[in-house]
């Protein structure tokens, strides 16, 4: 059997002599000869001309279409419509069999996150590329085994005794098997069973998430020492044997009540890791001694003029050099990767998603803009931290988390960061106190704002306290196509506790402060207040983070919560959240197109009834004059087109500073060839329509009778929007073609098919995609959900039928009928007892359906008024530890029990004493 499994190999891989021998010495410890883009295209190569793979290009390492990811984290991760079943038939998509790529995946946050390990060990990067080959439905496990041993062992030449398999041992609280079949498969091939080794769920099953396709999954694993058993430390984390390969066999699907249920179509799904597996051709021990990392290395040994990279592990001395050495170079391949895919970082703690050409002289520019970024706020955190420690009140050992909070908030610290500097000096964060502040800035609603009265007010006016001078926020301006805003000095004119003109606020203390001067917008008009923080002449590493800006009676005032005591005199200088401006900018000029728009598309008698301009979307409401009101689906189109066009031309906008009327400022818009936006207040707007990109409506309701309500987002939320739309518009595609194909022949299938219509119907109410197309895709998901409906009822009961039948032949009819019936659908036991109740009417009627996996029991009855079906079913429910309800004719329930043969007798036993008495 092995020598004819040989000769297939052989037959499969074919002719790699050259190639082999050349592995074979860099595995050896000379100079490698095989660089890592020739470790790719022999993947590549392998898979598509020997074994028929289409060549699939990677994805964008931003999600298309799937909100539920922020990276893209797996090869899989484009090819989820497949494994789910929802590809649309007629794509491309649709018909791929055998696929082969090396995907771009970023690691960075959320379920999959590598970013603790990156520099600490010399195998994790928060960016890596995945070489990985597919079947869909095409070769299963004995295929992809043999191909994998085949390019590993023949290919690439990496010695047979170099490596172990890992294959799933099967786990007996799921009911699910050991994989044999695998472990069988990998003997046949030439593994010693000494080096094939069964794990558990955590480490050779994989699943995609809480439910969906999942399958046990068999690894290889590489042993960079060779010469030794090396079986104990496979899956042990450690740095000198490592997993390089995971075939993943995709043949079960998850359902939500955590059961598994085989798929119809089996598939594979590999992943090796670039890195990895260059590290091993090329003979070195860690990924960053390979040609895919030494040039960054050496480039930032040559501009950071301290000692050449050593390989060096640890956090002490010239070990914590080469750890960072690692970090900057994984973190600059990531980001590199990121903005040239359209992920650009932002200073508002999330990322923010821009259009980049993909030019690197343009991603060195953003990398640069925010790395000053970066170093400014590391030096002004650094001091503050080094301050803290020296304060006479501060506590050895614990740093307040009032503190590492404000570095977070305000400068866009990491917590994490703030904890590694911390470490380096033996100190720890307050924790409980840290995660307290945490949940509280997570609390819904806001807090109460610090608003002068009207004696504070008039205090003001007598102590001759000028308005606050806010033209400073108009002082912006585009310079090679970036906003660039005006620094802002200022002094304290004014405190406000809450109650009282104060002349000093103390640390802690809530405050309002009035300046001479601000470049913050406060909250009017609908939008939004600008964001940032300020910090005082003397005291530079002290952050008053403005909580809110608010208008009143002419005065700016800017809520703080005083970090150190501040006092009326004091100069401090402002420092603007730019990225959040920006966004409110371009969503507040976004509403005044739209409005114009509503109007050219509506009439003249569309009027401003209301708006909020916010940093992730703008909301406008309106009312029209029309014959009967309804919503917009038909013209909207025409609306965002209107829109799209005004954006498209990158028109100039002149933002007037005079008296004009809501109701008036549409008006205005039509006669003018660029786009004057005229008002009292609302001046922050856009220098030019371009930077709005993008508008979708993904919102639209009737508020009151004559006022509708529209949100619409801007820029990449749109796009995403569209992106996401276009995704489950493929999916509805592909339940209608299933329907339309053929109907539901088990009623298994008809209960999988609704519950899919359900879950896209969910998706589609609750994700942003565009107005006009959740309407469309709602409208027809109803229809669906109707046919399935009906399909699954008329199932039911022909199922019920076939019930009632073998029952009544089993039992006859009789008085009294108790009896259990094996399904998992209380509609089905339902809809079996009226039937046999029908069929035996003056028989008392009570059947029970034992979930053997559970020890649930579903319980139903139907009677006469002799003996009450409510009172039967709460005693027998009651009796199996459950509860019940409903009439005196009909009535259900829920228990459990380990005996169903008792239950019944129980049951029985008690009808007969209230029927004989």
């Amino acid at each position: 059997m092995f020598r004819l499994l040989q000769r297939r190999l052989r037959r499969l891989s074919g002719p790699s002599a050259g190639l082999s021998a050349r592995s074979a010495r860099s595995l050896s410890g000379c100079p490698p000869e095989l660089p890592a883009a020739c470790v790719r295209s022999t993947f590549l190569d392998f898979f598509r001309d020997k074994h028929g793979h289409r060549l699939v290009p990677s994805s964008p390492v931003r999600p298309r279409g799937d909100p539920s990811l922020l990276f893209v984290n797996a090869g899989m991760n484009q090819f989820k419509p497949i494994f789910l079943g929802t590809v649309d038939p007629r794509s491309e998509m649709a018909s791929y069999r055998r696929v082969v790529n090396s995907q771009k995946c970023v690691r960075a946050g959320g379920k999959h996150n590598d970013l603790e390990d990156v520099g600490r060990d010399v195998y994790h990067h928060t960016f890596f590329e995945m070489l990985g080959n597919w079947s869909f439905g095409d070769y299963f496990k004995e295929e992809a085994c043999c191909m994998a041993w085949s390019l590993l062992t023949e290919h690439y030449g990496i010695p047979t005794d170099r490596l172990y398999v890992s294959y799933f041992a099967g786990d007996a609280a799921s009911g699910l098997p050991a994989d044999e079949e695998t472990r069988q498969i990998w003997l046949d091939i030439g593994v010693p069973s000494g080096r094939l080794l069964p794990f558990g769920l955590k480490e050779n099953f994989w699943e995609m998430g809480d439910s969906g396709p999942c399958g046990p999954c068999t690894e290889i694993h590489y042993d960079h020492v060779g010469g030794r058993d090396a079986a104990a430390l496979v899956n042990a984390d450690s740095p000198d044997v490592v997993e390089i390969w995971n075939l993943v066999f995709m043949q079960y699907n998850r359902e939500v009540d955590r059961s598994l249920r085989l798929l119809p179509q089996f598939s594979v799904d590999t992943g090796m890791g670039l890195e990895r597996l260059v590290s091993v051709l090329q003979g070195k021990r860690s990924n960053y001694d390979t040609d895919l990392f030494t040039p960054l290395l050496d480039a930032i040994h040559q501009r950071s003029r301290v000692a050449a990279y050593g390989g060096r592990m640890g956090a002490a001395g010239k070990e914590k050099v080469d750890t960072a050495y690692r970090v900057v170079a994984d973190h600059v391949r990531t980001l590199s990767v990121c903005i040239a895919d359209g992920v650009h970082p932002g200073m508002s703690g999330a990322d923010q998603m821009q259009p980049l050409i993909l030019l690197s002289f343009q991603i060195m520019d953003v990398i640069n803009e925010n790395e000053a970024h970066f170093l400014s706020s590391l030096q002004q955190g650094s001091r503050l931290i080094h301050r803290t420690l020296n304060r006479k009140d501060y506590k050895h050992g614990v740093f307040p988390a009032s503190v590492a909070w404000s570095l977070h908030r305000d400068l866009g610290f990491p917590l994490d960061l703030v904890d590694l500097m911390l470490e380096e000096r033996g100190v720890q964060v307050d924790r409980q106190e840290l995660d307290r502040l945490i949940a509280e800035n997570h609390k819904s609603g806001v807090q109460s704002q610090v608003m002068l009265d009207v004696l504070s007010l008039a205090e003001l006016q007598h102590l001759g306290v000028p308005h606050t001078d806010d033209s400073l926020k108009y002082q912006y301006s585009l310079e090679q196509g970036r906003y660039v805003f005006p620094a802002c000095c200022a002094t304290v004119l004014a405190l406000y506790d809450g109650h009282t003109l104060v002349s000093e606020v103390t640390e802690g203390q809530r405050c309002g402060v009035i300046l001479d001067q601000t470049c913050f917008y406060s909250e009017q008009g609908g939008q939004s207040h600008d964001q940032g923080y300020f910090t005082r002449d003397g005291l530079q590493d002290i952050l008053y983070p403005v909580e809110a800006v608010l208008l009143a009676g002419g005065y700016v005032v800017h809520q703080v919560t005083a970090a150190d005591s501040l006092k009326t005199g004091d100069q401090v200088q402002l420092h603007l959240d730019q990225v959040h401006r920006l966004s409110c900018m371009v969503k507040h000029t976004a509403t005044h197109i739209l409005n114009f728009a509503l109007r050219e598309v509506l009439g003249p008698s569309v009027q401003q009834r209301g708006s909020h301009v916010s940093a992730d979307r703008l909301r406008f409401d309106f009312s029209v004059k029309v014959r009967q009101q309804t919503p917009l689906l038909t013209p909207r189109a025409k609306v965002e087109a209107c829109v799209s066009d005004i954006i498209s031309a990158n028109q100039i906008v002149h933002s007037v500073l005079t008296v004009c009327l809501p109701a008036c400022l549409p008006a205005c818009l039509p006669a003018c060839l660029q786009v004057s936006l005229l008002s009292v207040y609302l001046q922050v707007h856009l220098l030019q329509t371009g930077a709005i990109e993008d508008l979708v409506i993904i919102s639209e309701r009737q508020m009151v009778k004559g006022i509708s309500r529209i949100v619409a987002v801007t820029g990449q939320e749109a796009a995403r929007a569209r992106e996401t739309g276009q995704v489950l518009s493929q999916d509805v595609d592909s339940l209608s073609s299933r329907l339309t194909g053929s109907a539901p022949i088990s009623l298994e299938s008809a209960q999988c098919f609704a519950k899919e219509v359900g879950v896209i119907s969910d998706a589609v109410d609750n994700t942003p995609i565009p107005q006009w197309q959740r309407r469309e895709l709602q409208s027809r998901l109803r229809a669906l959900q109707r046919t399935s409906n009906t399909a699954v009822r008329k199932l039911e009961t022909r199922d019920a039928a076939a019930r009632v039948q073998a029952l009544l032949e089993k039992n006859a009819v009789k008085d009294l009928q108790v009896d259990s019936v094996e399904t998992d659908s209380l509609s089905i036991l339902m809809k079996t007892v009226n039937q046999l109740s029908t069929a035996a009417p003056h028989s008392h009627v009570m059947l029970l359906a034992h979930q053997r996996h559970s020890g649930k029991v579903l319980c139903a009855c139907q009677d006469s008024l002799s003996l009450s079906a409510s009172d039967w079913a709460v005693a027998v429910c009651r009796h199996l530890g459950g509860s019940a309800g409903g009439s005196a004719l009909v009535a259900r329930g829920t228990g459990s029990s380990s005996d169903i043969t008792e239950a019944l007798r129980w049951a029985e036993e008690f009808a007969r004493q209230k029927i004989q008495r």
